[in-house]
């Protein structure tokens, strides 16, 4: 299910707990926590590719893709209500609101598309091809924000291994799409 926090901010946000919790034992050295980090965003890359299935089959049984967004969307912003409940999130105030930027609005609006994409397009390519797809676009638009530090990300340039790793991307997705 997609929810209203990217998949990166709820690992982030886990993590945190996860160190706060650790950091008062100090048993988890940053070797480990890097190696839990890594694991939790290869098991959320598994959960988004889960979640087009799932989503793919809601919409084959209820006719149509915007009912399943919207189940989607409904149960994801339970589960964060939830989460935030659990851990106590503070509401911030409208000041602190009005301080972002316009692009840290549109999260939401780009998690329709996506979501929207996956559950039409999911039994058409199958799971492979899409998330082949999908995880290109990723790789190929991040290392582009990397590069020109837009939408508030620090300036990483892209050097070669970083473009050969995009061609990389591309070639493997070819070759997923053609077999």
């Amino acid at each position: 299910m997609r929810c209203k926090y990217t998949s990166a901010e709820l690992e982030s946000r886990i993590l945190g707990l996860l160190r706060k919790t650790v950091s008062v034992c100090g048993i988890i050295s940053s070797k480990v926590m890097t190696w839990l980090a890594s694991l939790f965003a290869l098991l959320s890359g598994a959960l988004i590719t889960c979640q087009a299935g799932a989503n793919t089959e809601l919409k084959k049984c209820l006719g149509h893709p915007m009912p399943a967004v919207v189940v989607n969307y409904t149960l994801g912003l339970v589960g964060v209500l939830v989460y935030s409940m659990i851990t106590r999130v503070a509401v911030p105030s409208s000041e602190a609101a009005s301080t972002a930027p316009w692009w840290g609005w549109i999260g939401g609006l780009l998690g329709v598309a996506y979501g929207l994409t996956a559950v039409m397009l999911g039994s058409r390519l199958g799971a492979a091809p899409l998330m082949a797809l999908v995880v290109t676009g990723q790789l190929v638009c991040s290392v582009l924000l990397d590069n020109f530090g837009w939408i508030g990300f620090e300036v990483h340039h892209a050097g070669f291994g970083r473009i050969f790793g995009c061609v990389l991307m591309v070639a493997g997705l070819a070759l997923i799409a053609k077999f």
